[in-house]
C-alpha cells in the first residue's frame, strides 16, 4: 500500500469491496470520473490490468 497515494489507497479498498466508480464516488465525495482516474493510476502503477487483481492483491497484502 505503501506505493500508493492516500486517496489511491481508499479507493484501492473500496474497489476490493466491490464498489463500482459511482458508489466509491458517492462514499468519498469525488465524481465518478476522479474514482476512474484513481482506479487508472493504481491499474499502472501495480501493472495490474483489472479491478479484481486489485482486490486479490489487497487481500494478500493485509494477512
Amino acid at each position: 500500500m505503501a506505493m500508493l497515494g492516500r486517496r489511491e489507497a481508499d479507493v484501492a479498498r473500496l474497489v476490493a469491496d466491490g464498489l463500482s466508480n459511482k458508489e466509491i464516488g458517492g462514499r468519498l465525495f469525488i465524481s465518478e470520473r476522479t474514482v476512474d482516474s484513481h482506479v487508472r493510476s493504481i491499474l499502472n502503477k501495480l501493472g495490474f490490468n483489472s479491478r479484481s487483481q486489485i482486490a486479490a492483491w489487497l487481500a494478500t497484502a493485509n494477512r
